[in-house]
């Protein structure tokens, strides 16, 4: 079996991909990741080919003054940044980004000649390349595939169809007709529009050979320890929007300087706690910063997050799957994207707080609320156990064998693997 792996935006995606990939490598078939060249790394320690085709990191490539006028014209949300983009982020992502995905990773499939596309939620333009070749795909998981509605894509997919010469769809869940991969349970889904769908366990540690630091261990263990983490993404996100601004003007993004600040001020108030702050390489001032407050550029997060009592996140998916895998209560403070959706969906559940108010003592009292709400802890266990209950990722293979067995696009339940129950 020839698989595809189609990789964008963060190094994140390539992570939430990489069980799979080795799961199907190791299995024996042969696993080609179509990704940027900034992304490639990713996979340099894996037993996959990598091909580096694409230019495209995110839809904020495609904004143009012009879009963002017409957005903010037609009263979409409040004009906020975060809002037109979520406004956008169906025509943008349905139409000029799938197209110029199409354009990239079709040589690529043709000279692979694969059976089934595995593909990163924010490209579409391989849903139209699986097409072409009558083959079938699935999204990996991801934040854009959460938060992307079918309905609103499909207009803008059936013009490239009309475009390109494939026949339209009437079903928005033709993005979709073999359903999504997931690591997480049905019950805990962060899928707004999508059923459920094939889920496997999630993999407590990505990268391979990864430990603590040995000082660590030597923190106090004898209080709460609280874990602050900014994620890499917004850093990326920040300095693509950058660089598009030499050309023309682009949505602005929050800066994860102003962001870390808050956050290192805010945990600095909680005197009762241990915490340990992750910058991702942002600089950060730690002058004068009390005892109880430790700084590092990274760490091992799904390794930490075994041993924490909350977690400051910004809401990313992997960072949202990692807490549920380990039981960690969290207070997300969203910076853009999928997160403030995430944010909202985390306390639904019961499983934190979104945070709000972003000043530091907004963030410092959210905080105190989440440590100190036992219904909070008491709701990431039973997370836990219900991920515990997913099969674990290497039965995927078979299941994506069936897929391409069965030869016509149909969906499936994932609840089939337990319970019995396939979906038509």
């Amino acid at each position: 079996m020839r698989v595809l792996f189609t990789t964008l935006a963060s190094p994140s995606h390539g992570r939430a991909q990489l069980p799979l990939a080795r799961a199907l490598a190791a299995a024996g078939h042969d696993v080609l990741v179509a990704t940027t060249p900034a992304l490639a790394s990713v996979f340099a320690r894996d037993d996959v080919r990598v091909a580096v085709p694409v230019t495209v990191l995110t839809p904020q490539s495609f904004i143009t003054p012009e879009l963002v006028e017409q957005a903010t014209r037609q009263g979409r949300g409040s004009g906020e940044q975060q809002d037109v983009l979520v406004s956008l982020l169906p025509r943008i992502i349905s139409g000029p980004m799938a197209r110029k995905l199409w354009e990239e990773i079709l040589p690529v499939a043709r000279d692979f000649r694969p059976d089934l596309v595995l593909r990163d939620g924010m490209d579409l333009g391989s849903c139209l390349i699986a097409e072409r070749l009558g083959i079938p795909q699935l999204s990996t998981p991801s934040g854009t595939s959460n938060l992307l509605d079918p309905a609103e894509v499909l207009p803008g997919l059936n013009d490239l169809r009309k475009e390109l010469g494939l026949a339209c769809r009437q079903d928005p869940l033709s993005l979709v007709p073999h359903g999504h991969i997931d690591y997480v349970p049905p019950a805990f889904s962060f899928a707004r529009h999508l059923a459920p769908s094939w889920a496997y366990r999630q993999t407590l540690s990505v990268d391979r050979g990864s430990v603590l630091p040995r000082w660590i261990a030597q923190l106090p263990t004898d209080r709460p320890l609280v874990f602050a983490a900014l994620g890499t993404a917004l850093p990326m996100a920040r300095e693509l929007a950058a660089d598009n601004g030499r050309e023309r003007p682009s949505l602005p993004m929050p800066d994860p300087t102003v962001t870390l600040r808050s956050m290192i001020e805010a945990v600095s108030r909680l005197e009762e706690c241990t915490v340990l702050v992750a910058t991702s390489g942002i600089p950060a001032d730690t002058d004068g910063l009390p005892p109880h407050v430790h700084v590092t550029d990274r760490v091992p997060q799904p390794l930490l997050l075994d041993s924490v009592d909350l977690f400051l996140t910004h809401g990313g998916f992997n960072s949202i799957r990692e807490s549920l895998r380990t039981a960690t209560p969290m207070a997300v403070l969203p910076q853009f994207g999928d997160q403030f959706a995430n944010a909202r969906r985390v306390e639904r559940l019961g499983l934190g707080r979104e945070i709000t108010e972003s000043t530091p003592d907004g963030i410092s009292a959210a905080l105190r609320e989440t440590l100190t709400d036992p219904r909070v802890l008491a709701r990431a266990r039973q997370a836990r156990m219900a991920m515990l209950t997913l099969p674990e990722i290497d039965s995927a293979v078979t299941d994506l064998q069936e897929i391409i067995g069965a030869g016509a696009p149909t969906r499936w339940n994932p609840s089939h693997k337990n319970q019995g129950d396939k979906a038509v």
